[in-house]
């Protein structure tokens, strides 16, 4: 990837000033927002490769200026971490259903987050680097991995990176039942800090969005979920 660019929407002015010494070193241009409604000019204007996002902001909060990245077309798969000392389960299952990509609790490492952000970076070059379409389709529903459409009855899905992810993971095994452990470990990559029931929420958010075809996902008890093929 080119030099990657990183927004970094966040009110707190020692928090900016020590992530741009901690990420100097990476080569990385750094942009700088101290609200969400300043941030969201700055990814209309160009494209962003990654972005950090407090929630505590002033005036709109992250969680609605996460809502309204994803309403901007170029950056629906522009990885979003999520920066905040709000850390219960509930906070981060919100974040992540909203369509953050990932979540790191203040105080944070900069070595930890930096590596975060390499990861992000790392699936969306992956993602765009695919010249040839990987198509799988079962029963009604059909994924292209490579034009990043997932459609149920021919109808297109509107789903947020994750959802995309987890859907391309079933479509890609069917009939194979994966523990919650093994699906992030596919999704996200091993030792990827998520809770089992962040991984049943966005199950539970992708399956909505199938409709009548959700129940094709398939709930093992005690174990985990597969997708259903055979009868």
């Amino acid at each position: 990837m080119a030099k990657a660019i990183i927004l970094i929407i966040e009110d707190d002015p020692d928090i900016q000033e020590l992530l741009s010494f901690a990420m100097s070193g990476e080569g990385w241009k750094l942009l700088q927002a101290k609200t969400g409604e300043e941030g969201l000019v700055f990814l209309k204007k160009g494209p962003v490769n990654c972005v950090l996002l407090d929630i505590m902001l002033p005036g709109m909060d992250g969680l609605k200026v996460l809502k309204k990245i994803k309403e901007i077309e170029q950056c629906r798969n522009v990885p979003v971490i999520m920066t905040t000392a709000k850390g219960e389960d509930a906070d981060i299952i919100t974040g992540l259903e909203l369509g953050a990509d990932d979540y790191v609790v203040k105080p944070y490492s900069p070595r930890v987050l930096i590596a975060r952000i390499r990861a992000g970076l790392r699936r969306q070059e992956e993602a765009g680097g695919r010249e040839t379409a990987t198509v799988w389709q079962q029963g009604p529903l059909k994924l292209d991995a490579a034009r990043h459409e997932a459609f149920c009855g021919g109808k297109r899905l509107d789903l947020f990176p994750t959802e995309f992810s987890l859907l391309r993971h079933f479509l890609s095994h069917p009939d194979i039942v994966f523990s919650r452990n093994q699906i992030i470990a596919a999704v996200r990559g091993n030792d990827y800090p998520v809770t089992d029931r962040s991984v049943d929420v966005q199950i539970l958010g992708l399956r909505k969005k199938l409709g009548e075809a959700g129940d094709i996902i398939e709930t093992i008890r005690g174990v985990g979920y597969r997708l259903r093929v055979s009868e």
